[in-house]
């Protein structure tokens, strides 16, 4: 995955103090990124690897910038591990979880109100489950979400004699969470980033 290299010196320059955790208002939620949704796990997804690519650019992004980063990761009996790809580092919270929703019997609102943070970046899986749910939550709590589109992932769906393919499922998926929060592209994440970093920068 490409990052420009003017973008990497920008927040180089703009954040000296390495990738240590920062006290803004602002943090990246990973949601369920667990081994068991990739080939060979006991719940599949399609294109997971894509998207476990693309959310490990956007966790550089949040390192480099020092913000909050929570990894989010639900129980399971095997293949419950964080995706070699977005592993947590030392100084990121590690929030486990029993239920579709993030916050439902957790710890995940207290942390971010410990932290002052007003503003949520989302990506994960399965788009139309705990990434779903975790982003209306979110929204009714009052935070501004923000959603990754191409850093989730999902599977095929039945119901009944209907099938759903992964594809339809997490574009209706995102399509509905647009009344909710901004949806939007890494490609256009990158840009708002790199207009961020132009308008404070002294380069």
């Amino acid at each position: 995955m490409k990052i420009y290299a003017v973008l990497a010196l920008l927040l180089f320059v703009l954040i000296s103090n390495g990738n240590a955790q920062s006290k803004g208002n602002k943090a990246l939620v990973l949601i369920d990124i667990q081994d068991f949704y990739f080939p060979g796990g006991a719940t599949e997804l399609v294109g997971a690897e894509k998207a476990a690519d693309i959310a490990s650019e956007v966790l550089k992004i949040f390192r480099q910038k020092g913000d909050l980063i929570i990894h989010v990761k639900h129980r399971v009996k095997s293949g419950g591990e964080i995706y070699q790809a977005v592993k947590a580092i030392k100084g990121e919270k590690v929030i486990e979880k029993s239920e579709v929703n993030a916050f439902k019997g957790t710890p995940l609102k207290e942390y971010l109100e410990q932290n002052k943070v007003k503003e949520l970046v989302l990506i994960g899986m399965q788009t139309h489950m705990c990434l779903e749910a975790a982003a209306r939550a979110a929204a009714d709590y009052g935070y501004k979400v923000t959603v990754i589109s191409d850093a989730c992932a999902t599977r095929d769906l039945n119901f009944n004699d209907k099938f759903i393919s992964a594809e339809q499922v997490h574009y209706s998926t995102l399509s509905t969470l647009k009344s909710y929060c901004d949806v939007i592209t890494f490609e256009e994440f990158e840009k708002k980033i790199f207009e961020l970093i132009k308008k404070t920068s002294y380069l």
